[in-house]
């Protein structure tokens, strides 16, 4: 079989890779075309055609101000697309980008599959309905989905999820601390602070330097960047200037980095469950500049209680969610002052991290979801 899968972010990467790996072992003449990073090119053994750092734009401005160049990159998708005709197309989250090639699809008759769902629960709900009409299956790696979903006459499989199984292997690689800090330049003497801005560059412009400020008020400990493989080390610099700081900077460790630290600050996103897959305490965070009129507006459009995924997964408020003008420097201290030391809310975020394993569970995400697929192209020969 051939497939084209088409991940717009790091995590999608990650999570790209382990599903072409899983394709492999139960397809032995599986084919690969994809739009992707690194890891996704390490398990398929080709280079992706168009690279994921080079379409991580996020945010209506930002967007706009790059349409030509996000219509170029969809315009390869579909040439690459046609040319390939593979038997099946993969979508990894990305949703803007990915249900319209979800359409382009349909209409070439290449069935389309969902593994990582849009996350339409929380905004844009109104996605549900191209979802019905082009996506053949849709794999969830959210046990709470299966509901939504249902709601709306639509039935997922519950896969597992894969920040679950890749934090386990990847765990087997930790090193001890004091090993760790002394190949990574730390100090084996002071607590880790990992900061963990996300993996584009408007939210590090946007995150970073509230998350660092908030951070050196505890001069006892050691604030560590965990940055993106696909950005240069000068962007966290220079947008760490004007504080006139330069802090220590870990790519590709960035399980591991969490692992160690005692708090993990987190750009709201999938590096929210990976803290709590790892069981560190952690403190959510997303400014977009912090200004109260884009909550106001944005808190009309979501869905929900919450918008970081321990939370939605347990409903309840297990991590705290300051989500922008209430991502300040003194909101985060005062959780990091909670956290920091033995107490009573620190044991409350660890329990709450349980009880979302219990709801997780041990699947293996990857495997099903490849099985899934090949069954339905299988199930559907002409």
């Amino acid at each position: 079989m051939k497939y084209f899968i088409i991940a717009g972010e790091a995590s999608g990467d990650l999570h790209g890779s382990q599903l072409i790996q899983a394709l492999k072992e139960q397809d032995s003449e599986a084919e690969f075309q994809f739009l992707g990073g690194d890891l996704m090119a390490r398990a398929a053994g080709v280079q992706p055609i168009i690279h994921y750092r080079d379409m991580a734009y996020m945010g209506f401005v930002e967007v706009a101000k790059h349409l030509g160049a996000i219509l170029g990159f969809m315009k390869t998708a579909r040439e690459a697309m046609l040319a390939h005709r593979p038997d099946a197309l993969v979508l990894i989250d990305y949703p803007s980008f990915n249900l319209k090639m979800a359409k382009f699809a349909h209409e070439q008759h290449i069935p389309a599959f969902y593994f990582i769902s849009p996350k339409v629960w929380v905004w844009k709900e109104y996605r549900v309905k191209e979802i019905k009409k082009y996506i053949a299956r849709l794999f969830s790696i959210l046990p709470f989905e299966q509901e939504f979903y249902r709601r709306h006459d639509y039935e997922v499989e519950y896969v597992g999820n894969p920040t679950v199984k890749e934090i386990a292997q990847a765990s087997e690689r930790f090193s001890d601390f004091d090993t760790f800090a002394a190949s990574n330049g730390l100090d084996p003497h002071k607590t880790v602070i990992a900061i963990v801005p996300g993996s584009r560059r408007k939210e590090i412009h946007d995150n970073l330097p509230t998350m660092v400020e908030a951070a050196l008020r505890h001069p006892e400990c050691q604030a560590v960047i965990a940055g993106a493989p696909s950005l240069d080390d000068a962007l966290y610099h220079d947008t760490l200037a004007p504080l006139g700081v330069k802090l220590p900077i870990l790519k590709g460790k960035t399980f591991e980095l969490v692992h160690h630290a005692r708090v993990a600050i987190v750009t709201s996103g999938t590096a929210t469950l990976e803290a709590a897959v790892l069981r560190t305490p952690q403190v959510a965070c997303y400014r977009m500049n912090g200004k109260k009129y884009l909550y106001r507006f944005y808190r009309r459009l979501l869905k929900g209680k919450y918008v970081t995924l321990p939370n939605l997964i347990t409903d309840e408020t297990i991590i705290p969610e300051l989500l922008l003008h209430y991502c300040t420097a003194d909101a985060i201290d005062e959780w990091l002052g909670k956290l920091l030391p033995e107490g009573a809310p620190r044991r409350a975020m660890l329990a709450g991290y349980d009880r979302m394993a219990q709801r997780l569970t041990t699947r293996d995400c990857s495997t099903n979801t490849a099985r899934g697929i090949i069954q339905y192209l299988h199930d559907h020969e002409a």
